[in-house]
């Protein structure tokens, strides 16, 4: 099974730098763009499921990507964004003054400070591994589509490789690209990340 994983165009929220989780934020004229992109690159793949974050910009991006096909978007919140609470929509220049207690102990330790009213990233990280153990239920399919958010793709793809859940950083997942994960028996291989380039059939 192959995943074909695509990041969510770029939103007003990423513009201005905010913290935006859960947070409805709409898609630039720029992510439009990205996600209308997208489509023309991966227009000859056969996909086989689509599975989709809950949140607008995921949905907003998918749907572009997939115009035209008949496809059934299947949503999940297993792939929603990590949630900042009282963090969402914020700058972390007013973090740092509104509540900097808080903001400082998550700079300092991010994997088990946890945001105000918000996820911990070991909540989060395990929210992922439940996606990723309902793959092997999926394994009838070729081609998965799975549109998401930076943090859940690169958590994913670190998983997927068996490395440790900091080794997300490792991982940048960028807007308007493509990226392939082959699952085999018992190990992924990363095929291909960030690309711009149009697929074609492999010989």
């Amino acid at each position: 099974m192959r995943l074909w994983l695509i990041r969510h165009g770029e939103t007003e929220a990423n513009v201005a730098g905010l913290y935006s989780g859960h947070s409805p934020t709409a898609l630039t004229a720029k992510g439009i763009r990205q996600a209308q992109t997208l489509h023309h690159l991966l227009r000859e793949v056969p996909f086989d499921r689509v599975m989709c974050s809950e949140l607008e910009r995921a949905g907003r991006t998918a749907e572009l990507v997939l115009e035209g096909r008949e496809i059934a978007t299947d949503t999940t919140p297993l792939l929603n964004e990590m949630f900042f609470g009282d963090w969402e929509m914020r700058h972390h220049r007013d973090l740092v003054e509104e509540d900097p207690e808080s903001y400082a102990a998550w700079c300092a330790d991010w994997q088990n400070a946890i945001p105000t009213n918000g996820e911990g990233f070991q909540a989060f990280s395990a929210r992922v591994q439940r996606f990723i153990d309902q793959l092997a239920d999926l394994h009838t399919h070729q081609n998965l589509l799975i549109v998401s958010h930076q943090g859940v793709l690169s958590l994913m793809i670190a998983k997927l490789l068996q490395m440790p859940a900091a080794s997300l950083w490792h991982f940048r997942v960028d807007q308007g690209t493509w990226s392939a994960i082959d699952i085999h028996d018992g190990f992924a291989t990363l095929r291909v990340l960030n690309s711009r380039a149009t697929w074609q059939q492999e010989d």
